[in-house]
């Protein structure tokens, strides 16, 4: 199928490509990259046969919010607005019925992969009606993992829920994460001088915790031994404060999670080896910045692995 591609980031250039890889035709877009197709978004509208269906890739907010008032005015009833960033899914909601009173269908796609997607592709959690999901549900086959049973793709419900279960899937993201953090601190604050990359290595293959997270850890201690070059500061992207304040409105416990969100808040005061292993897994799964030790507490030099984008 035939669609632009809005946003050449981390996340978009990889989708693109893989997209491609897969027989699809993708005009991008990006004002900031110089890997963009087209210089505008009209010129990208003009360069889509209609029916248009276009993929959003851009960080939340207001970043968000100004695409989507500006595709309102150069896409044209039947067209299709897909939005695969990390949009808070009240607004995606909103997005949804503005497009809707212009005749435009929308999607929200919950999308999880990170900088791994483009090679082992991504989960999707996707929202909206079942003819606009069958609609780009070639594009979604090509961009999911190649699992015959499906796995990795889901359509959930309708518009609004696809952003709202990517972020309570962040939010697990969040408490796993921790926990493998506090038990590696665990081990190392002990005097057993305990081989902490072998141990960690052990767990991946038969242990009840094996899972890709910790093949991260595992690559992330390779990257950073001992986590010793890194400063302590594990930033939260939104997601994880979106789910504690969701459970609170439905009144669900989610102590894990808020546990977790806490202690990345708490991650920018005391020095902290738990919170310097979630920094460096964030770098390893999704390219995040990370903070470099540098001997002096005052400064902090920033590292990053690619632009952050969605």
């Amino acid at each position: 199928m035939q669609l632009g591609m809005i946003g050449l980031g981390r996340m978009g250039a990889n989708m693109a490509e893989r997209l491609r890889g897969g027989g699809h035709e993708v005009v991008g877009y990006d004002p900031f990259s110089d890997a963009t197709d087209v210089a505008t978004l009209e010129a990208l509208c003009d360069r889509l046969e209609p029916p248009r269906t276009v993929w959003v890739m851009v960080p939340a907010g207001a970043p968000t919010d100004e695409t989507m008032v500006q595709l309102t005015a150069v896409l044209a009833a039947g067209d299709l607005v897909v939005n695969g960033g990390n949009t808070r899914w009240t607004e995606s909601i909103g997005h949804g019925a503005a497009f809707a009173e212009a005749g435009i269908g929308f999607v929200d796609a919950g999308v999880s992969g990170g900088v791994w997607g483009l090679e082992n592709g991504y989960a999707l959690m996707v929202g909206g009606t079942d003819d606009d999901v069958a609609r780009i549900r070639p594009a979604l086959q090509t961009l999911s993992p190649d699992d015959p049973d499906g796995k990795g793709l889901a359509h959930v419900g309708p518009v609004g829920s696809g952003h709202f279960t990517k972020m309570v899937h962040n939010g697990i993201e969040y408490a796993v994460m921790q926990a493998f953090a506090e038990g590696y601190e665990l081990m190392a604050r002990t005097e057993l001088d305990i081989d902490l990359p072998a141990t960690m290595r052990s767990w991946q293959e038969g242990s009840v915790i094996r899972s890709w997270l910790l093949d991260l850890f595992v690559r992330a201690l390779d990257a950073h031994p001992g986590f010793a070059d890194l400063d302590d500061v594990a930033k939260d992207s939104g997601e994880g404060r979106w789910t504690v304040e969701a459970a609170i409105d439905a009144g669900v416990p989610v102590p894990a999670i808020a546990s977790a969100l806490f202690a990345r808040f708490e991650s920018q005061h005391d020095e902290s080896l738990t919170m310097k292993a979630v920094a460096a897994l964030r770098e390893q799964f999704g390219g995040h910045a990370v903070v470099l030790a540098d001997g002096d507490p005052t400064k902090k030099t920033i590292h990053r692995d690619g632009e952050d984008r969605a």
